[in-house]
């Protein structure tokens, strides 16, 4: 189960470091390529949206079968353990939640990066022609 969070970081990692590249100013030469390489891993990071929702599903499903530890029939032992499946939900919930949104800017900044590359090609054909 640890490589299904593993393949997810890496991802969420990838989103965010294509979308720092992005959004950096000063990186105009090599803004193009990187234009092209986002836009062709965009289809391949969709693959995220439901892989997010099964291991949302598995988080829910963990968390209603857990064994509940509220009273006092619980060994130390066993609270801790009880803690620490619910920390490691917790975390694992705001890992899904960053990947979704981290695809979510990475489709958004994208389109608007192209946008703008397409209007300022206009601006300067307008230009040329005056």
């Amino acid at each position: 189960m640890a490589l299904e969070w593993v393949m997810l970081g890496y991802a969420a990692g990838a989103e965010a470091i294509m979308l720092l590249l992005l959004t950096l100013p000063g990186l105009d030469p090599l803004r193009k390529g990187l234009i092209s390489v986002t836009r062709s891993l965009l289809k391949p990071f969709l693959s995220i949206v439901p892989f997010c929702l099964f291991l949302l599903m598995d988080i829910y499903w963990k968390y209603e079968n857990l064994p509940s530890c509220e009273s006092e029939s619980c060994s130390p032992s066993e609270h801790l353990r009880h803690q620490k499946s619910i920390m490691k939900s917790q975390r694992n919930a705001l890992l899904i939640a960053s990947a979704l949104v981290f695809y979510w800017l990475l489709y958004s900044v994208t389109g608007l990066v192209v946008k703008i590359d397409q209007l300022n090609k206009r601006i300067e054909k307008l230009k040329a022609q005056d």
